[in-house]
């Protein structure tokens, strides 16, 4: 079956009422029907709790407090290289933007002004830049921390779809990373103006950022912007930025001159959060 086939029925999905629905049954603090959900999920998709902080599955009172669980201390160490990888994930693609193109995968690409939210400005300067496609999957660690120390400078939250944004979605769903549901956050780094973008998904309940909260729901049919030249909001190269309440897809964009991606990494590789990203 192609890919384009295999993803149509989601195009006929109620995907809004299925996050809706996934949002509710997360935070639900059902007890030992809680627990039983969440031993369900560790052992379906082979979670690997002794990472975690707090092993105890049956200490959590809700499935979103499992799903985010923060990882010890120890074990993910901050690479001392330039730039750290800021989630757990497999990487979808990463290169070159090229005419204001970002590579999806075989036959797709999307604009970086329509990732960004349609600011032709902020796009341009990203022109012959550098991009990353980072895909969390169900068992993946799911708070996301920062690259490189940055100074918050804006936040736009753009309405869309909310298709899956798994491999096989991504390679039959035209323009798919700009065309769900996103959050983009712009900051200054010692190296340059860098974006993260958190993009939403199928049953993905909320994305938070560390500055805000939760930034959707309210979901809305209208671009919000957020600009935060006036505060110092700053965060350090390691630390926590947001989280997605259930999982997706993070897209960096980088300027032409700030990155050179590590040359072990490879489309379809697993990366760790903290590992050495780029020089």
């Amino acid at each position: 079956m192609s890919d384009r086939l295999a993803v149509l029925p989601q195009y006929f999905l109620p995907k809004y009422l299925l996050t809706a629905f996934a949002g509710l049954v997360a935070n639900d603090r059902g007890g030992k029907r809680t627990t039983r959900l969440i031993n369900w999920f560790v052992k379906k998709y082979n979670v690997n709790m002794l990472e975690a902080a707090n092993p105890d599955t049956a200490s959590y009172p809700s499935f979103n407090e499992f799903f985010t669980r923060p990882l010890r201390s120890d074990a993910r160490p901050i690479t001392s290289s330039k730039y750290a990888c800021p989630v757990d994930g497999a990487i979808s693609e990463f290169g070159t933007i090229n005419q204001g193109q970002i590579f999806q995968a075989k036959g797709h690409t999307f604009s970086t002004i329509a990732l960004v939210g349609g600011d032709a400005n902020l796009a341009a300067k990203y022109q012959d830049g550098q991009f990353a496609n980072i895909y969390l999957s169900p068992r993946d660690y799911h708070r996301i921390h920062m690259p490189c120390d940055g100074r918050l400078k804006r936040m736009i939250y753009v309405p869309g779809e909310l298709f899956s944004v798994n491999p096989t979605t991504a390679r039959g769903v035209p323009g798919l990373f700009a065309r769900n549901e996103r959050v983009v956050c712009v900051f200054d780094s010692p190296y340059g103006e860098f974006v993260l973008v958190l993009v939403g998904a199928t049953i993905v309940g909320s994305m938070q950022t560390a500055w805000h909260g939760i930034v959707n729901p309210p979901r809305t049919n209208k671009i919000r912007e957020w600009t935060y030249t006036d505060q110092d909001i700053q965060l350090k190269k390691g630390e926590e930025m947001g989280r997605f309440l259930l999982g997706s897809t993070v897209v960096m964009l980088f300027t032409k001159e700030s990155m050179n991606f590590n040359s072990t990494w490879k489309p379809a590789g697993a990366v760790r959060l903290g590992e050495e990203m780029g020089s």
